[in-house]
């Protein structure tokens, strides 16, 4: 008996080694290093400046691995708060009509226009960029179009417990031609949450659209989306996007964002860009005000050899007021990004 499973285990082993070898494993990398100046204001009229030099969470180590022309597989792993995390991790099938995904990526309702740096590449998310994150999906695509079931989100608000009844539900179609591109994504969740002997059904949806245009060497991009409940929908926004439960109800909140920038590559070495975004958010109440922020940047790509590139940036984060009519801060910064693709 033991010489016949050791036989078993070496032919596994000659197996999965076999197949290790004939996949084609593409490895990738970069790490990245902010050092940044902070000037921050809390509202109240005073300010303090702080240093910060750190490895960015997005710097990561992964690969792209082909098993046939039908078969690709990838994973990533990124260093949040000097620990490793996975980022991405997923198997696709093309079935010739189409293709299946099944594994952690990103959101459909998540756009990529924006370059900007500060705090671990911000690139404007919390601004009016659109960005639901990355989670475990099975999603199915069709050429330019794609659907997917997705691991949903939930925000207790409070309550004493939750249920999820369904997968959130996303699409998106995108039209890439040589001097623009457009892009369109919609995502709809649900759940129940029971307070006391009441029950309340958080519904969360968002619609987006965005797009990039060149001229030559500069280009124009843009996007905007407007949403419900998007705070337990999982959108990065950094106003107050969550719905309450009040009064034996539940309020919903409404959300939109905006935002555009401009660029200019004046060679293979230096490219500059500049942007401004904006958010808002209201409870569907009569008392209720807008709880808003903005931020806009300038920058400089500058890249020293293929590679390799530091980004200096300056911008401003204007928190605004918060729903009570409440001044919030605003963080005025400047400094650089230093990164190295390997």
């Amino acid at each position: 008996m033991k010489r016949l499973i050791s036989v078993v285990v070496l032919a596994a082993g000659i197996v999965l080694g076999s197949n290790a070898m004939a996949s084609e494993w593409n490895f990738y990398g970069n790490a990245r290093i902010q050092t940044f100046w902070s000037d921050v204001d809390d509202g109240s009229d005073s300010s303090e400046t702080n240093f910060s030099e750190s490895l960015q969470g997005n710097s990561r180590i992964g690969a792209k691995v082909k098993v046939s022309d039908e078969l690709i597989g990838r994973f990533e792993y990124g260093a949040k708060n000097g620990t490793a995390n996975i980022r991405h991790l997923y198997g696709e099938w093309d079935f010739g009509s189409g293709k299946l995904l099944v594994g952690q990526t990103d959101s459909l309702v998540k756009f990529s226009f924006s370059n900007q740096v500060y705090d671990d590449d911000e690139a404007m998310d919390h601004y009016g960029h659109v960005n639901a994150d990355r989670r475990p999906m099975i999603r199915f695509t069709f050429g330019d179009f794609q659907i997917a079931a997705i691991s949903p989100r939930v925000d207790d608000l409070g309550a004493d417990e939750t249920q999820v009844i369904m997968p959130k539900l996303e699409a998106k179609y995108e039209l890439s031609m040589d001097t623009f591109s457009l892009v369109a994504a919609a995502g709809y969740q649900t759940y129940e949450v029971t307070a006391g002997s009441d029950d309340f059904d958080v519904h969360s949806y968002v619609l987006t659209v965005g797009g990039k245009v060149n001229f030559g060497p500069a280009y124009l991009g843009a996007d905007a989306y407007w949403g419900q409940n998007v705070g337990p929908y999982g959108l990065k926004i950094q106003a107050d996007a969550d719905p309450v439960l009040s009064n034996g109800e539940l309020e919903d909140n409404d959300a939109y964002g905006l935002m555009g920038l401009v660029g200019f590559e004046v060679n293979d070495t230096l490219a500059f860009e500049a942007g401004i975004g904006y958010v808002s958010a209201e409870l569907d109440t009569d008392a209720s005000n807008e709880d808003d922020a903005m931020a806009y940047y300038l920058q400089a790509t500058i890249t020293l050899t293929k590679g390799v590139f530091i980004v200096p940036e300056i911008g401003m984060l204007d928190y605004l007021d918060n729903a009570g009519g409440v001044d919030e801060g605003d963080v005025f910064y400047y400094g650089m990004k230093w990164q190295i693709n390997f």
